[in-house]
This record gives C-alpha cells, structure tokens and sequence, in this order.
C-alpha cells in the first residue's frame, strides 16, 4: 500500500458532528489539562536553569539544552506524530504521548548529571509533541460545528495563559521546594489524566503505509531550520549551513509528498486556500507574539527602568486580555468571516505595538498597562477565527494532519519571533528591545496584509 492511499472510511457514513453532553465536558476538560502540561513545561524550567546548573556540577551554557532538548524534540516531531495520530487513532495515541509525558518527568526527577536530564526533556519534548499534534482536531471532533468557535477560544485561552504562567509557577514551586519538583508535580496530573482518556473521540483512521522516510525529512527540514536561525546570532557560516541543510531537505519533502493523497507534510491541506491564508497568518501572528514575548522584559527593564516585581505585572496585562476577549472572539468566530476578525485582531496588535514602543521613557504604568492589554486582546481576537478557519477547512478525516499543522506553524513563527529578537540584539545591544519590539509589529503588519488579501479574494464568506 502506498503513502498516497486513501484514507479508510472515507466513502463510508459520516461521522458524528460532535460528542454528546456530558462527555462532551470531559473529554474537553481531558484534552485541556494535557494541553497546559505540554505548554507550561515549555517555560517552567527556564527560571530553574541557575539552580539546575549549580546543583548538577555543570556551566550554566550547558544547563541550556534543558530547554533547547525539550524545545528541539517537540518541533521535530509534531508532523510525524500526526501522522501516526491518524493511523492509529487519537485515543491510543494520546494514552502513548500522556505516558511518555509522565514518565519522562519521573526521569526528569530523579536525574542525577545534566546528560540524564537532557535526554529525558528530549524524550518528555517527544511526549507533549504527541499530545500537541493532536489537540486540534480533538477540538474539532468533540465540539459540534456550530460551537468550534468557542471551543477553540477556550484552547487559544488556555495556551496563552499557561505560556506565562510557566515562569511564575516554576518561581513559585523553587521558592518551596527543591527544583525536582518542577518536574514531579506532571507525575499525578498525569496519572489523573489518564482517567478521562475513555472520553476522547474516536476518529476515522488513515490506512496509508506510514512514509517513514518523509518523516526523516520533515525532522531535518525543521530541526536543521530551528537550530540556524538559533544561531544566527552568533555563528552566521554554521547557521547559514543547517538553514541551507533544511531547505534541501523541505525542497526533497515537498517533492516526494506532492502526488500523495494524505502526505506527512499536509500539502493537500495547503491547496485548500482558506487553510493556506490561515497558516500564513498565524506564522506571522506567532512570530510577532515570540518577538514581543522576548523583548519586553529587556525593554522594561533596560529602557523604561522598571524593577522585576513591576515587569512581571506588566507583563501580566498582555494574557489578560486575551483571556477576556477569547470568549468574544469564539462567539463571532462561529458567525462571521474569519478573514475580518483575524485582520481587526492583527491590527490591534500592530496598534498596541506601536503604543508601547512609542510611549516616553517616564510613561505611566497605566499607560503601559494599556498598550499590554490592546496588544493581548488583539492577539485573542486574531487567534480563535484564525485558528477555525484552519480546522474547519480541512475534511474532518484530516483533522489529525489539520492539529498538527496548526502546531507545527505555532511553533515555527515562535522560533523565527526568537531569531529576530537574536538578530535585533546583535545589530544593537542598546536599541535591542525597541529593535525587537518593531520586527513584532511588522510581522503582525504581515498578518493584515495576508488577510486583506483573504477578503479581497472570497469577501464575506465565513472561514475565508
């Protein structure tokens, strides 16, 4: 059997439009927790690096691949996870990724040398890529059509909130109790988790050979990509080389997957337009987010000469927004274009940019506060329409392809906000937050010209 076999069932009756209630709540409830866990481990570890190196008998430039192992292996495998996803069904797929998740954080734990810990982030990275590649077309299959909207509004709500809260509850949990626990607290929320797995959606599988050798590509393609731009900054010939390794390597994957019928690499979802615009812009939105994420704290701390504790509560004002727009932003996503909603939300985050990066040195908290919060409902308002018109575009019975799709693009702008932020720091360590802080607005700049070209195309029609 081919890799461009058609998927299995798909001439047969179609699937349910949804889960009924109450096991809708479930496995909602289910598939969020396991979303915070991959997400909040991300970025709990980082306030833990000095500790971790000092304890373990390592430098501090070493302690890094905690984050970077993790981070590596979640980007690398995300495309090839999806794709087993769909072969072997999300329920036994996500009971693989959760108890990989749980034991890699035991290992995590109880590691003795930074060798050990490493390599079990990297196999607890290979774990949340399991859950990650999936989250979106569980959400597509357990919310009815007409409830998408808000049920991607609460994931996007979800993810924002526990990607700052990473730093603050591993601060909390090091100022209580020895850093190990910044891992073992995943060891009963996992066992819990595994409660609710029954109440997952089944979905139709793929019964396509697996392309093993397209997911070799697919890892060098974006591992390779990752990397360079990484270390753009400061190694430019070893960044050049991995970046030109990965675009051979995307060029021999694009190649190999363009007759298939439901490739590795989702590029039959990238003809459908409405998912081709969506994944554009989200690239851009994410990449702007990462860029702002990673130059604000320089920029209040440096530039505005704001203390630690103020910083952190400026910067709380961005996820705040978010969340309170999400549920707003659901509701409308359901009703009206997507290409309109996702083009005010990128504009309100060009605008809260701008506020921010224009304000006087001897700007009020308040004022800033401002700027925060238009810049994180602006990115709700983008994220939740964005994210339905790249679900709801792909057939359902591509929905596993569809989840990992959006995650691969998340994760990609994100890596790429970073490199620009890298770059923007090395033409000038001065002017490095203000540098950043505009490469953010222009790529959400980006974003509304990708969804002006989407109304002036299909104007009007929900999910262009």
């Amino acid at each position: 059997m081919s890799p461009g076999t058609p998927l299995a069932g798909a001439q047969g009756k179609a699937p349910p439009d949804g889960l009924p209630t109450p096991r809708r709540y479930y496995a909602a409830a289910t598939v969020l927790t396991g979303m915070s866990l991959s997400v909040l481990d991300a970025t709990i570890a980082n306030v833990a690096l000095p500790t971790i190196a000092a304890d373990l008998n390592s430098p501090p430039s070493a302690a890094v691949w905690v984050i970077n192992a993790y981070n590596l292996a979640v980007v690398t495998m995300l495309l090839p996870m999806s794709a087993v996803a769909e072969r072997i069904g999300f329920r036994r797929m996500f009971t693989i990724g959760l108890a990989l998740f749980t034991l890699a954080s035991l290992g995590c734990a109880v590691s003795g040398s930074l060798l050990q810990l490493s390599l079990a982030r990297m196999v607890q990275g290979i774990g949340a890529a399991t859950l990650m590649c999936m989250f979106g077309g569980l959400v597509r299959n357990i919310y009815p059509t007409h409830m998408l909207g808000r049920g991607i509004s609460i994931n996007a709500t979800t993810v924002a909130l526990m990607s700052v809260l990473g730093p603050t509850l591993g601060s909390f949990i090091l100022s209580v109790a020895h850093w190990r626990w910044i891992f073992a607290v995943n060891l009963p929320i996992g066992v819990l988790l595994m409660m609710g797995l029954r109440f997952l959606p089944e979905v139709q599988r793929n019964t396509a050979r697996m392309d093993y050798v397209s997911a070799l590509l697919s890892m060098a393609a974006l591992g390779c990509f990752i990397s360079g731009v990484d270390s753009l900054a400061q190694d430019v010939l070893r960044s050049l080389g991995l970046v030109a390794v990965a675009i051979l390597a995307g060029l021999l994957l694009v190649r190999r997957s363009w007759g298939q019928t439901a490739p590795l690499v989702p590029i039959d979802l990238l003809r459908i337009r409405p998912v081709a615009f969506a994944v554009m812009a989200s690239a851009c939105t994410f990449a702007a987010q990462m860029s702002s994420y990673v130059s604000l704290p320089f920029y209040f701390e440096h530039v505005l000469g704001r203390p630690h504790l103020e910083v952190g509560l400026l910067m709380a004002a961005w996820p705040l927004g978010t969340g309170l727009i999400a549920p707003a932003a659901g509701f409308l996503s359901d009703r009206y274009s997507a290409a309109v909603l996702s083009g005010v939300g990128a504009g309100a985050m060009v605008l809260g940019l701008l506020w921010l990066v224009l304000s006087p040195l001897d700007a009020s908290n308040a004022r800033i506060m401002a700027g925060m919060f238009v810049t994180g409902v602006g990115f709700g308002f983008f994220q939740t329409p964005n994210n339905r018109a790249m679900l709801s575009g792909a057939p359902r019975q591509r929905s596993g392809a569809a989840g990992g799709l959006q995650a691969t693009t998340r994760v990609f702008g994100q890596s790429f906000g970073t490199a620009l932020v890298a770059i923007a720091f090395s033409l000038s360590a001065a002017h490095g937050p203000s540098l950043g802080l505009m490469a953010a607005a222009c790529c959400a700049s980006l974003a509304i010209v990708v969804n002006s070209v989407r109304i002036a195309r299909k104007i009007g029609q929900p999910g262009a």
